[in-house]
């Protein structure tokens, strides 16, 4: 799995940390940061859709 390194504000690092460990919903940051990130694009793969800027490829795998 490729490995990214991203700048990330406090404030958002600290409410990542809320959400990450035993008490949390995540194991760790990067299971968080990378089911935020899938999250978010499907939302902007659904308004894509809905405005009509998918690629046929995209269409043809969401048919399937």
């Amino acid at each position: 799995m490729p490995k990214i390194s991203v700048d990330v504000p406090q404030e958002l690092l600290d409410d990542l940390d809320d959400h990450v460990g035993d008490d949390g919903k995540f194991v760790n940051r990067s299971d968080a940061v990378r089911a935020s990130l899938r999250k978010t694009l499907d939302v902007l793969d659904d308004i894509d859709a809905r405005h009509g800027r998918l690629s046929d490829e995209y269409d043809a795998e969401d048919d399937a």
